[in-house]
């Protein structure tokens, strides 16, 4: 029974052993098919629909793995990269603000520059990195041009913000007027920012201008093209090319049209100056100009220069033929000498300044006849070099103003000034190279119908050609004797002299020499650190 037992037992254990792989074999079975029905069940196509891949089929490659990028369309593009440009505007924007915030102190420990001053520079720098590369008359690349009135827009949108407060009148709802306080923009900005914008557009089309001219081109300094003799007159502006005319000269048309883009910059030029001396005398003369100024205007001024203002009869034509002005900064020194003693003698006629006293033989229509003598004086200097650098006083009174509205107008028009001063300078190169031709021309039997003045000889007169433009010398008639003699002699007997023996109405002075701020300037420096 123990055996039949026994072997019940064993056979039960190798029935149930049989039965527990069976079980594992179905189930291996099972699960083998059931990993390839979802291997097959679940392979996409490519165009997404399910399909089927029996197990010895090519296995997944990577780019069939990969989803392929969507084709974007035009419009789709265009507003992707307007919003980028956008993005980067606006990086650009902070940037600048930040820099005006901080008062170019990029440090934050507070060591910068007030916020009138870090304007003031901003739009200096600007200038000069977008008009410094106008070497040529030719319209200013699209690139540029849009850079320009962009950023002038931004720093222009802080005088949005500068407002005083006017009273107004206000209908409530029972029908009643009350008078109450509202913000406007402030009077001097309302007035002139629109009309510097106006000089600003003007500029731009005076380039744009020359945009189809084929009279003439340029060729640079170095190139076998080049008139030796421009080389030996124009060592101070070697950077520049040199304009080349045909061997006949310009035509009629072509000079007609220089000289009529030449009145509209000059009219551009006086207005930026007018606007900008203006704006400098009411800046706030800063007290630290006030205690480097010595004790009298003879002092100043010296006493070879303060006899020749203080005669009973003064010419102020006769007084500048005088001086010597043959160079940039014996005019400026001139011009310094002056400023300071206009200031100290209105200090004294106003009872402000207590260092010394005038002698008892001076009245006080004796000193405010020599302060109308002494800004005359400066009056002329600024029209006959309008490209002069500023004065001590100009350049004091700028680093120290706190006035943001008086800085956004000062430096604007300062940088208009000297922008139409350059493309005027770029012309007369244009007019003097037409002028070199004719008179070579002339010399050698060829002469011509019609003959243009030289120039030179236009810029050296006080007065211009444009209707309705007088100056302080036309007013007064100084002068006058000197220009009918002139008028009077005939344009063909000095046509062909020698430009530096004509004969002019200031003595020694050199006019080709005068440069603008922005062709003196090299780089992007602030105003403050010109001297």
């Amino acid at each position: 029974m123990v055996q039949a037992g026994d072997q019940d037992q064993e056979g039960g254990g190798r029935t149930r052993l049989f039965n527990f792989k069976g079980i594992f074999e179905g189930a291996g079975r099972h699960t083998k098919s059931l990993s390839i029905d979802t291997a097959t069940q679940l392979e996409p196509t490519e165009d997404g629909a399910a399909s089927s891949r029996s197990q010895g089929s090519k296995p997944l490659n990577d780019s069939d793995k990969i989803p392929k990028a969507r084709t974007l369309t035009k419009e789709e593009l265009a507003a992707k990269e307007a919003k980028e440009k956008i993005l980067q505007e606006m990086e650009q924007m902070k940037e600048r603000f930040a820099k005006l915030l901080l008062g170019e102190d990029m440090s934050g420990g507070g060591k910068g520059v007030s916020s009138a001053l870090a304007l003031s520079n901003a739009f200096t720098n600007l200038a000069a990195s977008i008009y410094g590369e106008q070497k040529r008359l030719e319209p200013m690349p699209a690139e540029r041009k849009a850079k320009w009135k962009k950023e002038i827009d931004w720093l222009l949108s802080v005088t949005d913000y500068v407002v005083e407060m006017v009273p107004s009148q206000q209908k409530s709802k029972d029908g009643t007027n009350m008078e109450i306080m509202t913000t406007r923009q402030r009077t001097d900005l309302h007035m002139n920012i629109p009309a510097l914008r106006k000089l600003d557009a003007m500029l731009i089309e005076c380039l744009d201008n020359f945009k189809d001219q084929t009279e003439f081109y340029y060729v640079s300094k170095d190139s076998d093209d080049s008139d030796p003799d421009s080389k030996k007159k124009n060592d101070d502006k070697w950077w520049l090319p040199t304009p080349k005319v045909p061997a006949d000269g310009l035509s009629e048309s072509a000079r007609k049209f220089l000289h009529y883009q030449k009145d509209c910059v000059n009219q551009v030029l006086k207005a930026a100056m007018a606007i900008n001396a203006q704006i400098l005398s009411e800046i706030e003369i800063p007290e630290s100009y006030i205690d480097s100024l010595p004790k009298n205007g003879r002092a100043s001024l010296g006493d070879s220069i303060y006899r020749s203002i203080t005669v009973e009869f003064f010419d102020p034509d006769q007084f500048l033929s005088t001086m010597d002005l043959s160079s940039e900064h014996k005019i400026l020194n001139l011009k310094n000498r002056i400023e300071a003693s206009i200031v100290i003698w209105k200090r004294k006629m106003n009872h402000k300044d207590g260092k010394s006293t005038w002698g008892s033989g001076v009245s006080i229509e004796k000193r405010e006849l020599f302060e109308e003598r002494a800004e005359t004086i400066l009056l002329l200097l600024k029209h006959r070099f309008p490209g002069l650098p500023q004065s001590s006083l100009d350049i004091s009174k700028i680093q120290y103003n706190k006035d943001v509205g008086q800085a956004v107008l000062e430096s604007y028009s300062r940088i208009l000034e000297s922008l139409a001063f350059t493309v005027l300078s770029r012309i007369d190169d244009v007019l003097q190279a037409d002028f070199q031709i004719q008179c070579h021309n002339i010399s050698a039997g060829k002469s011509r119908n019609s003959i243009s003045r030289p120039p030179k000889e236009e810029m050296e007169k006080v007065t211009t050609e444009a209707p309705g433009s007088m100056t302080l010398s036309d007013f007064m008639g100084w002068g006058s004797d000197q220009e009918d003699s002139t008028l009077k002699k005939d344009p063909s007997d000095d046509l062909c002299k020698d430009e530096d023996t004509k004969p002019q109405k200031l003595a020694n002075v050199v006019t080709s020499k005068k440069m603008s701020y922005l062709e003196n300037l090299g780089a992007t420096r602030s105003p403050t650190a010109r001297h």
